[in-house]
């Protein structure tokens, strides 16, 4: 039904079989390739409509779909990811910028996102080669209605289903046009957001024309502005601040440093070790002496890096989309579609640290086996620094240079056509379309603020060989802040440009329709078949400086791939019996696919349905399917890059657990080791041996719609829907969670999780590897339930109710060797959450012009493991050293009035948040101290103004 849910089919030339083509055009199913006229289909399908969308206030379909009780935690413009997060095992880039969905805490990767039934290409972030959908390239303003199939799919949808479906169906029988305008703003009076959008119809009797423009700018909101965001981990000052400080952090062995039992072993000799700063904020431009205008480096000098970073990332986005019909004759149609759309974004983090020595752990030898001359007018210690020999650590942030600022400017092109028929089969409609589709998503990111490590390395060595490169002069980097001139900064800091995009050409045609009745009356057997093919294409090209070595920041290398897939399907609606003892109707849906792949040769899913009507009223239905996900082209291509993640070192004293202390020591950490820099950084890179991630899927559950609530005096209707959920993942395409992968390393000292982390003399992580692999499995199960009421209308209005509820009952990751990895239902870890309890319920009241609307948010309580900030009061229970975050409500309000002015106009205001709930403080959140995938932000009250005119 890809294009069946497209473009609607064009009537046949009978007028009965215009009767039906009607009827059954009355509902699209997502769900099913066969054209169906049951309001309830085999799967539970969750319509969000126009109505829904503009009641939440909302202008990204990422927002609005990650606001749905079934979605898990997925990016969003709150990320601020460039310059924090670096890469991520699988080559998709960190994504900055995006809007993404998750379904059943599974991952983005495993949702599909259709749009009018197509399959969109994925997303370019400028990083890496996605394998999710950026749901920013589609404008709000085009949407009809939003389907999300909450099953496994692939037998009907192919690679990717195996969470779910998310179809965007968009606007096409409009006639006239409609203005919106809209602005709003957070309480604190930042994060502005303001958007304009057009839409021009016109329906003839052979044709129709839709046309629409969109336009949003979103404001940014620093992170300074929220008490919350402030610090690295609220209420615990800079104590997990980074030693890459304005002044500078200099630790090296020599006989003029004082004595160091750096061991805290009496048997082993003291060490002659210098580790110093010069005071916060002093500055030397003239030259530092060494001793005298160094102090010991402590606590205190850390640097804090979170007022830098950005709680909104902005974002401006600008879309055109436009679909023409033509009606050649009674069977037979011609569409064609076109989107063109730009998102322009920024990232900012802080000054981006240049640290330098075996400490360093950057896995650039120029950095990490540096030498640092004595020749150098600034060295104020007047013998060389070598790496390996008497330098550990050398850490400078030079604030002079600024902010990082990554500027995101990505274009998405689209463009489908085809054609849409039917044609009668004895007494029945068969309908029948091809297609060919080409779409395009090019990212491009422009970097300032970062440096060249290549021309450091040559401007702090020796001045005679500096003198002999155009543009090189030395550099101070031990004067603290506001000594590097700007000569200094022109020969490091370049500005950097990184490219990425991902291709997607397919062609696909369909047939549907009924091969023959069965006996009795219980009706036809209802078939649809159909071939696909698709060709995925995607490249990432960092600057050259990125691909010699040469730069300070994340380094990475080019990726580029493709490959293709052959698909043929078919699916089988068999009634059973109709108007029986044992019910009104029951059907057996049976589907199958099978995809031939360039890459890993052959797959076949199947899934089976059974759907009861039991009653009029009752309805009961079960699926099971199995499915599978094509490793992406970044998981299968992507080159070495670096991922810094935000881990607590377990051999860092003091010990989380005394009982380790000898496998540290075998690992050849010394006593009284301390953890200089919370983010370690971690090579990753993908992997061209992956095989597919396969999954198995089962659903059941009930709708009740009783009859004594249908048209009754306190009722007009009420739907009662209970759905159960299961989902198994063999094999998932992951790297072990680093945090799991060095505790295990450090508590059992296996070569499984120890080989690719390695450690300095100093006892310093200065190698992680963590590589993809098809590791373990995934299981999920839980419950949604789901009540809709309707109630009449009446002197007082009408008003309707919507409650919907998913309950996570089980979640189980588990690595190759059979370890528990930490994500679990009502755990917070690794920056996302998976609630116990997601509600949200929404009461919509309409009376004559006026309408208005009240939403309740609901998210159960959360743990998280403190880490080291246990040691501070904000740990809720510093003996167990966990943290609660406590169940969170938000209530959004909003009231309208339409005035018969032309076609209406209607006038809008509202406010989300609205007693300004900020989210649970988060210790182990990498940044602004809440999750961002699961709460609002903090200071989060949002209010809008809304102008529609329809003419």
């Amino acid at each position: 039904m890809s294009l069946l849910l497209a473009v609607p089919a064009t009537a046949a030339a009978q007028d009965a079989a215009e009767e039906r083509t009607r009827t059954l055009d009355a509902v699209q199913v997502t769900g099913t390739r066969i054209k169906r006229a049951e309001i309830e289909g085999q799967v539970p399908v969750h319509t969000v409509t126009r109505e829904d969308i503009d009641r939440s206030g909302l202008t990204s379909i990422g927002d609005v779909i990650q606001q749905l009780s079934g979605s898990g935690s997925a990016l969003n413009t709150k990320f601020n990811s460039s310059g924090n997060f670096g890469f991520p095992p699988d080559g998709g880039g960190v994504g900055a910028g995006s809007a993404q969905v998750d379904l059943r805490h599974l991952g983005s990767k495993r949702v599909l996102v259709l749009v009018d039934g197509i399959r969109w290409v994925n997303e370019a972030s400028a990083s890496g080669v996605g394998a999710s959908t950026d749901l920013n390239t589609i404008p709000l303003a085009i949407v009809e209605r939003i389907e999300v199939l909450e099953d496994g799919a692939s037998s009907l949808y192919g690679s990717d289903a195996i969470a779910g479906v998310v179809n965007i169906i968009t606007r096409q029988d409009f006639d006239g046009g409609q203005v919106t305008l809209n602005y709003g703003e957070y309480g604190e009076g930042d994060g502005a957001v303001k958007g304009f959008d057009f839409a021009w119809g016109r329906t003839t009797e052979r044709s129709n024309l839709f046309l629409g423009l969109s336009h949003v700018d979103q404001g940014v909101v620093y992170s300074r502005t929220r008490e919350q965001s402030r610090f690295p981990v609220p209420g615990t000052g800079v104590a997990f601040g980074s030693s890459g400080t304005p002044n500078g952090r200099f630790r090296f062995l020599d006989p003029s440093c004082p004595l160091v039992d750096h061991d805290n072993d009496p048997a082993t000799p003291p060490i002659n070790l210098c580790d110093i700063t010069t005071p916060n904020g002093t500055s030397f431009p003239d030259g530092v002496d060494y001793p005298e205008d160094f102090i010991a480096f402590g606590p205190e000098n850390l640097f804090n890096f979170s007022e830098y970073n950005l709680l909104m990332t902005p974002s401006e986005r600008t879309g055109v989309f436009g679909q023409f019909r033509f009606d050649i004759n009674p069977g037979l149609q011609w569409y064609a579609k076109a989107l063109y759309n730009r998102r322009e974004s920024t990232n900012q983090a802080a000054p981006e640290p240049i640290f330098l020595g075996p400490s360093a752990g950057t896995g650039n030898p120029l950095a990490d086996e540096i030498t640092i001359s004595a020749l150098n007018p600034y060295n104020p210690f007047g013998f060389d620094l070598v790496s390996g020999e008497n330098l550990l650590l050398l850490t400078r942030r030079p604030v002079e240079g600024g902010p990082r600022v990554f500027e995101q400017e990505v274009d998405t092109t689209y463009f489908n056509t085809g054609l849409v028929g039917s044609f009668d089969v004895r007494d029945t409609i068969w309908f029948w379309d091809v297609n060919a589709a080409y779409s395009k998503n090019k990212a491009q990111q422009t970097n300032y603020g970062s440096y060249n490590i290549f021309n450091i390395a040559l401007a702090l060595g020796d001045p005679a060989d500096c003198a002999a490169v155009t543009g090189c002069v030395p550099m101070n980097i031990f004067g603290g802040p506001g000594t590097l001139t700007p000569e200094m900064l022109a020969w490091i800091q370049p500005v950097v440009r990184d490219e990425s995009e991902n291709e997607l050409t397919l062609v696909s045609a369909n047939l549907s329709g009924d091969l023959f009745r069965m006996p009795g009356e219980a009706g036809y057997v209802a078939f649809a078949a159909g071939y696909e093919y698709r060709k995925y294409e995607g490249r990432y090209q960092p600057d050259p400086i990125t691909v010699r070595g040469h730069y300070n920041g994340v380094p990475s290398l080019p990726t580029s791939g493709e490959y293709d897939v052959n698909e043929v399907f078919a699916e089988l609606n068999v009634p059973i019996f109709a108007d029986s003892p044992l019910g009104k109707r029951l059907d057996l849906n049976l589907a199958g696919r099978y995809s031939d792949y360039s890459t890993f040769g052959g797959e076949f899913t199947p899934k089976y349905g059974l759907r009861w009507q039991v009653t009029d009223d009752f309805l009961m239905r079960a699926t099971y399917a199995e499915g599978f996900r094509a490793p992406s082209i970044g998981e299968l291509f992507g080159s070495d890059s670096r991922f810094d993640a935000q881990l607590d070192d377990p051999c860092s004293e003091p010990l989380p657990d005394p009982s380790l202390e000898a496998n540290c020591r075998a690992l050849g950490v010394p006593g009284g080791y301390s953890q200089p820099n919370p983010q370690i950084s971690i090579t990753t890179g993908g992997n061209s041996e992956l095989d597919p991630e396969r999954a198995r899927s089962f659903t059941t559950g009930f709708v009740w719609s009783p009859w004594f609530a249908s048209g009754a005096g306190w009722s007009e209707r009420l739907d009662f829907e209970v759905t159960f959920y299961r989902h198994s993942i063999e094999g998932p395409i992951q790297a072990l969670s680093a945090q799991a992968q060095l505790d295990e390393c450090v508590e059992t000292l296996d070569p499984l999780y120890c080989d690719g982390i390695g450690r300095a003399v100093t006892g310093d992580i200065n190698a992680f590897n963590n590589r993809l692999t098809n590791l373990g499995s995934i299981k999920t199960d839980g419950w949604d339930v789901d009540l809709y009421w309707t109630l009449p209308a009446g002197d007082a209005g009408q008003f309707k109710l919507a409650w919907q509820n998913s309950f996570v009952g089980r979640y189980e990751a588990v690595g190759g060797a059979g370890q528990r990895q930490p994500r679990e239902p009502g755990v917070e870890v690794e920056d996302s959450a998976i609630p116990e309890w997601t509600s949200t319920a929404s009461l919509d009241w309409t009376l004559d012009a006026w309408r208005a609307a009240w939403t309740v948010r609901h998210i159960s309580e959360l743990t998280e493991a403190c880490g080291r900030a246990a040691a501070f009061p904000v740990c809720s229970d510093q003996a167990t050293g966990t943290n609660t975050l406590d169940a969170t409500t938000y209530h959004d309000v909003q009231l309208g009035y339409r005035f018969d002015w032309m076609r209406g106009l209607e006038l809008t205001a509202g406010v989300n948040n609205v007693f300004d709930k900020d989210p649970p403080i988060c210790l182990s959140c990498s940044l602004n101290g809440y999750d961002a995938s699961t709460y609002d932000i903090p200071g989060g009250r949002f209010w809008y103004l809304r102008a529609d005119l329809r003419f």
